[in-house]
């Protein structure tokens, strides 16, 4: 909240000084320039920013969820880094990157009755809160754009999650609106993902409500109906993932994992991973049709993995026999728009895909024990992620898909399904884009502990690293801390009250997932 209180501050002075702030700020205004920046030119930038919170904060996240690996970072030891902004891009990215700027695109779109403006800007702070209060826990929600203050207070993620769900909830009912002057001819050019297709927009917000519920298992208030009614709603085919798109012709406008960028080299496959798509993780040996789009052979043909933080061999020469995300060698760099899989330059970054709301649904059928319902969604999930890896590298045949559709790696009756199926094939979808919202499986179920039922889906497959960050007190990570330059250096008070200034912080446990 730094810069809103230094712009405060310097009015303030102005004020006791007897010079008004509107005055001396009028010198900086350039005729030939609008100071009113409107919502089509506002807009484009957002959706960077989205892909971009989530993408810097991955390469510690990815060691905690084991998408990653590779003893890169304190990720993997479910650490933290003392006096950093690092792993705080998902905060600068709600409160900076979209923030305020978002506050401008409805006050403008409001003013000229562009409803479809209003409902997206509306549509991307539900998605700010939602993943913000995913990543931290509390976060500051009610003060956070009051001019007035100069320390921010932290709101619980109950108040957060309501938020969400209102947000939503008035999104949609704009994007329904067929009053006003909103037109996909205003809207279709800044929006980069949909192209200004409200129904499109209409089904990410229900998806956003799905996620919203889902993450509430442990809670009184769940509601799996809830869940399935949302995405019956939400996102219906591949063609309505939310994709933020990349152009990759130089270092600016490419993927953040892709080789221009020059930020993955020394991140490697996981064992895990490699488990899942060789079909051990599933208890068989088939190979998953989407192994060779999504990770790499070593150079002698075996699939490795690492596991996290250490079991690489104990050796340098070891660990270098894994390939990293690029599908090379020793921090090699492929060149650009080599890679693999989403780890491309010019490939989009996927914010929300129909894969990922099939496996809610199924998630939530099979806790309802509507188990033909969560068999008929888990295998939509499934074919839609063979679908969506098909785009990226070799082509995936029909036949291949099918035969791995009627492999022993799926269950083929309702009655055969569990849950340890449904979430281990949602982990998968989501390799390379989903890290929050995997991480949030792996935390309402605790890990390999299970749910408030005895539910454990991942257990025997994710293992925690051979020990954890010093200051963790033997405990695994829950949440992020908030960020240090905008937080810690300016709002401590606020932090103590949460306990933010303990060293264990970030092991204290998500109020979601609490049973």
């Amino acid at each position: 909240m730094k810069n809103l209180v230094k712009i405060y501050t310097g009015c303030a002075l102005l004020l006791v000084l007897g010079s008004g702030c509107k005055k001396y700020l009028d010198i900086n205004q350039d005729p030939a320039t609008p100071q009113n920046v409107q919502s089509k030119t506002l807009t484009p930038p957002l959706f960077a920013q989205m892909e971009r919170g989530v993408q810097f904060d991955s390469r510690y996240l990815g060691g905690i969820i084991q998408y990653f690996g590779g003893a890169v970072n304190v990720g993997e030891q479910h650490g933290r880094i003392a006096i950093s902004d690092a792993m705080g891009e998902i905060w600068r990215t709600n409160y900076f990157g979209l923030g305020a700027n978002l506050n401008l695109i409805i006050n403008d779109s409001e003013a000229k009755r562009e409803w479809n403006y209003v409902g997206m800007a509306q549509a991307l702070k539900a998605w700010g809160w939602q993943i913000t209060t995913d990543y931290h826990g509390e976060i500051i929600l009610k003060q956070a754009y009051d001019l007035n203050r100069y320390v921010y207070d932290y709101d619980t993620q109950p108040e957060v999650y309501a938020e969400v769900v209102r947000l939503a909830n008035e999104s949609i009912a704009n994007f329904t609106r067929t009053d006003g002057e909103g037109t996909v001819v205003k809207f279709g050019p800044a929006d980069l993902v949909y192209a200004g297709d409200n129904a499109k927009w209409i089904k990410f917000n229900y998806g956003l409500l799905a996620r919203n519920a889902s993450n509430l298992i442990n809670k009184d208030n769940y509601n799996a109906q809830s869940v399935i009614d949302y995405v019956d709603k939400a996102l219906a085919s591949n063609a309505d993932n939310f994709i933020v798109p990349n152009s990759g012709t130089t270092a600016s406008n490419a993927n953040f994992f892709g080789p221009l960028r020059n930020n993955m080299a020394a991140y490697r496959q996981t064992r895990m991973v490699v488990a899942l798509l060789d079909g051990t993780g599933f208890g068989t040996t088939v190979i998953d049709p989407r192994r060779n789009n999504m990770i790499t052979a070593s150079e002698d043909g075996v699939f490795r993995g690492t596991a996290p933080y250490t079991g690489d061999g104990g050796t340098v020469a070891a660990k270098n026999r894994i390939p990293n995300l690029w599908g090379v060698f020793a921090g090699a760099n492929p060149g650009p728009n080599q890679g693999k899989y989403l780890f491309r330059d010019n490939v989009g970054f996927p914010i929300m895909t129909y894969a990922e709301m099939q496996f809610l649904k199924a998630e939530a059928a099979f806790r309802k024990g509507e188990t033909g319902i969560a068999h008929t969604a888990y295998l939509n999930g499934i074919g839609a992620s063979i679908d969506f890896v098909g785009n990226f590298g070799l082509p995936i045949s029909a036949t291949d898909k099918a035969a791995y559709l009627a492999s022993a790696s799926v269950k083929q009756t309702p009655a055969a399904l569990t849950l340890r199926d449904i979430m281990l094939q949602k982990y998968l979808a989501l390799y390379g884009y989903g890290f929050v919202e995997t991480w949030s499986d792996l935390r309402k179920y605790h890990y390999n502990v299970g749910d408030r039922y005895g539910n454990n889906p991942y257990t025997g497959i994710f293992v925690f690293p051979t020990s954890f960050f010093v200051d963790n007190g033997g405990k695994p990570a829950y949440r992020y801390r908030p960020r240090y330059n905008s937080e810690y250096l300016w709002n401590i008070e606020a932090l103590k009250k949460i306990g933010a200034d303990k060293n264990d912080y970030h092991t204290v446990e998500m109020w979601f997932s609490k049973q």
